[in-house]
């Protein structure tokens, strides 16, 4: 894949409506700038995609041998270790396994377009990045900067990308939705994250396409996914304020646990009253009482898959992408009547 035309100190300067004496001095840490020029011209450096440091320039059209990970549904939370979360954890552990296996190193990276990092970052050989969002900073730096990359989940905003691996989330939300009717749900709720990635966009659009198909009035409610257990928990009363509700599929587990939690001590009973599902399966989800039925994703082939399509892009190759798998369905007592 052909790297892009190099961004040179003259434009940092253009972008930043600064000299090229002040980006040369904010870039190297001398003259007198204020703390808040500096700040905003290395910003403006990151974010246009210039790399002044020596190394990365020598290394840029060299293989390294390694590549980057960055998971931005982590980026979003603002912190990387969720206990009771195994999805996470799983997803980068198995990247890192299988990018060894292939001859590479793995460096996983927090937000690209953030301060403090690695200068060798940007001389990898590509990233895969995980769950982007729409109008990604990270996607657009890698653009610009004309590094190769895949994603786990599609662009949101650019269709037309093809170099992604994923679950059928659209599949496996109406697996879900089917399964829930089969056991007598007539009223289910989505409950998806705020995230504005391709898991919870096609999966909201599964469950309208599924209402629309049984003339059902579709309800969708949008919960931050750092809210947690405790989010899910304080929006349950509203939820059942606002119309009749039996079922609640809640994309993340942390939020299906706030459901069950808050369904429990407002005398539910669930299953019989309220059935509850979720579309990531975690520690959380499998022990609790009742256990909560959940979409087990697949990252050991998401993964591998993604991996191949990124090692296509390096090597300039036509993307052989998107590539799909099949999540599986564990129903456990929180949605079993029958």
């Amino acid at each position: 894949m052909a790297r892009a035309k190099k961004t040179t100190i003259h434009d940092v300067a253009r972008a930043a409506n600064v000299s090229i004496t002040a980006v040369s001095h904010a870039l190297n840490g001398k003259g007198t700038l204020s703390e808040q020029t500096r700040e905003r011209i290395i910003h403006t450096a990151a974010r246009i995609g210039y790399q002044a440091d020596a190394l990365a320039r020598g290394l840029r059209n060299a293989p390294l041998g390694s590549i980057g990970v960055v998971y931005r549904s982590l980026d979003v939370l603002g912190e990387y270790f969720h206990p009771g979360v195994d999805a996470f954890s799983h997803t980068l552990s198995t990247m890192s396994a299988l990018a060894l296996q292939r001859g590479y190193a793995p460096m996983i990276l927090p937000d690209l377009t953030g301060t403090n990092i690695p200068t060798i970052s940007f001389a990898l050989d590509g990233y895969v990045v995980i769950s982007p969002h729409r109008a990604d900073p990270v996607v657009q730096l890698l653009r610009n900067r004309g590094i190769p990359y895949v994603t786990v989940g599609a662009d949101p905003d650019r269709p037309e990308f093809t170099a992604w691996a994923s679950e059928d989330d659209a599949e496996s939300c109406t697996h879900v939705l089917e399964h829930l009717r089969r056991q007598g749900a007539r009223h289910p709720v989505l409950l998806r994250g705020a995230d504005e990635n391709a898991w919870n966009i096609d999966s909201e659009r599964a469950y309208l396409s599924w209402c629309q198909e049984y003339d059902l009035s579709p309800r969708v409610y949008r919960l931050a996914e750092a809210s947690g257990v405790g989010g899910a928990a304080e929006l349950l009363p509203r939820i059942l304020g606002e119309g009749s509700v039996d079922a609640i599929y809640a994309m993340t587990a942390r939020h299906a646990c706030g459901v069950l939690h808050a369904a429990t001590d407002l005398g539910l009973r669930v299953p019989h009253d309220l059935l509850v599902a979720t579309g990531s399966d975690a520690e959380s989800a499998r022990f609790s009482r009742p256990a909560i039925s959940a979409v087990q994703l697949n990252p050991d082939v998401v993964c591998a898959d993604a991996l191949d399509l990124l090692l296509e892009q390096i090597s300039g190759q036509v993307s052989s992408g998107p590539r799909r798998c099949r999540a599986k369905f564990r129903a456990r007592g929180s949605t079993l009547r029958k």
